[in-house]
């Protein structure tokens, strides 16, 4: 039986991921079946089961599914243990193992692409789902000073800092409070609000400094509302998350075929696709 691999997600049929994968393998020159599932949340325990007889060895998991493949796994590496998020499943015998690169991936693109310096910085993340879950452990494990988590729900950035379990470093605010939290070196928007490329995203001028960086995990049209408030804003840097989807996924493709490809080559062709809407 043919070794398989997919992202599951809903909807997914915008996923870059199935050509991400299929680029690493020519490179590697390793056959890759690499597919999209769209998987209702009801919907994503069977046919994740389903995909698993038929020869799954490996998934990428995107929204809405994060964490409930967080819950299903029978082991995690430690940092998904501490997201509470799995992005990353590779099967060991018939159970599945969880890990989320997607914060690795954010932190390589930032540092190694853009060339961010992330140590010593304040950091604002907007939003406390399963994508902020996702990246907030790496970031305080690449030195930044201060992480501030905002939600509109303010219980679920309570969860997200509590995991962390670092209170002198991360703590959680109220959205109505972002005109009083000071000035960030780095935001970090991890919500959907900006999804509709057609409506505004409004936060406040107070937040940006001389040196703010503002990324948007999501890229393509999802990316354009908060982006495009980041230039008005003046912010210094403005970075989608493209570059965090490729590398998160060499992150995976290692994990799956024990080789890590080259991104840069990938990231580059993908950069110069039209076709680039969702979050992977």
């Amino acid at each position: 039986m043919t070794d398989r691999y997919a992202v599951f997600g809903h909807p997914i049929a915008h996923s870059l991921s199935p050509d991400i994968h299929a680029a690493f393998g020519r490179q590697e020159g390793i056959a890759v079946d690499y597919r999209a599932i769209d998987a209702t949340p009801d919907g994503f325990l069977a046919a994740l089961e389903a995909f698993a007889a038929e020869g799954g060895r490996g998934a990428n998991v995107t929204l809405p599914h994060k964490e409930a493949a967080f819950a299903l796994c029978t082991t995690r590496t430690a940092r998904a243990t501490r997201a509470g998020s799995v992005n990353t499943l590779l099967r060991k015998g018939d159970r599945w193992h969880g890990d989320t690169t997607d914060g690795a991936g954010l932190v390589r693109d930032l540092t190694d692409r853009h060339g961010q310096d992330l140590r010593g910085r304040r950091v604002l993340l907007l939003g406390a789902g399963g994508s902020a879950r996702s990246v907030a452990p790496s970031l305080l494990d690449a030195g930044i000073r201060e992480l501030v988590v905002v939600n509109r729900t303010p219980e679920r950035a309570d969860e997200l800092i509590d995991a962390m379990g670092e209170p002198g470093r991360a703590l959680s605010r109220y959205w109505d409070d972002l005109h009083d939290l000071g000035d960030f070196e780095l935001i970090v928007n991890a919500t959907s609000a900006g999804r509709d490329p057609s409506a505004s995203f409004k936060l406040p001028l107070s937040l940006v400094n001389s040196m703010t960086t503002a990324v948007d995990l999501n890229y393509g049209d999802a990316a354009i509302a908060f982006l495009a408030w980041a230039r008005a804003a003046e912010c210094r840097n403005t970075v989608d998350g493209l570059g965090m989807l490729v590398e998160q996924a060499a992150e995976s493709f290692q994990q799956w075929h024990e080789v890590r490809p080259d991104t840069d080559a990938v990231y580059a062709g993908l950069r110069g696709n039209h076709r680039l809407t969702g979050e992977e």
